[in-house]
């Protein structure tokens, strides 16, 4: 089957027909085909800006919330309260995080991904979790979430373990609120330390097609109770 050029409808290829990794080019990134792809389990990759390809991979890395590592440098970490975590209190701001330093001139997080993501941002499904150290930003992640999962896009760290921080912060949370698992989307060591791991894309989408419709938690994070009070500090992780 050949990889298919999206045009202005909302519509991926079914999951029988995607004989590729890249299952489609083109399109746009209105929140309607984001929101689509990813309870399709297809997600945006660029590599240059204006041409989108939509990726479901044969192997999706995924991190299951409850088998979340916490090394030991990492307990000493929280133990010595270096950071404190909030969520969507600096949504734009992580995004620029994470397109810059290393990666600068590299990254695949153009202005018009980080226009999209902060309109999705706007509309409640993007969400950002921020590592501070005193009044700073040195670390995050963000992704979308929809029903009881989310899905990670990218992270940055200014500061030695800050985005491990963020990560552990929020897949604690996600846990207590019953979500099962984050999308992690490509497997490397850094998040296999942690406790993702791969497993096949069919897997992946039975267990995304029974968690899409759980209730998502759309809005902004840092004003809803569920997402304040232990988590506005770096309190130490439980054993």
């Amino acid at each position: 089957m050949p990889t298919y050029l999206l045009n202005e409808e909302f519509w991926f290829p079914p999951l029988e027909e995607q004989d590729h990794e890249i299952v489609a080019v083109g399109g746009d990134l209105s929140p309607e085909r984001l929101l689509l792809g990813y309870v399709s389990g297809i997600f945006p990759w660029y590599n240059e800006p204006g041409e989108i390809m939509w990726w479901n991979p044969f192997k999706r890395c995924v991190l299951f919330c409850k088998e979340i590592k916490v090394s030991h440098s990492m307990r000493n970490v929280f133990n010595k309260n270096l950071y404190r975590v909030t969520f969507d209190q600096a949504f734009s701001e992580v995004m620029q995080g994470c397109r810059s330093g290393e990666r600068e001139g590299e990254t695949w997080i153009h202005t018009e991904v980080v226009d999209a993501y902060c309109l999705l941002h706007a509309l409640g499904y993007a969400h950002s979790v921020e590592v501070w150290d005193g009044e700073e930003l040195v670390g995050g992640l963000y992704g979308v979430s929809v029903g009881s999962i989310f899905f990670g896009e990218s992270m940055f760290s200014k500061k030695q373990n800050s985005s491990k921080f963020a990560l552990i912060k929020l897949a604690e949370k996600l846990n207590t609120l019953g979500f099962e698992l984050i999308d992690c989307q490509v497997y490397n060591d850094h998040l296999g330390s942690m406790g993702a791991k791969e497993i096949d894309r069919e897997h992946f989408i039975q267990l995304l097609n029974s968690k899409t419709e759980d209730r998502t938690f759309q809005g902004n994070w840092s004003l809803m109770p569920e997402f304040k009070t232990d988590f506005a500090d770096g309190s130490a992780v439980k054993p």
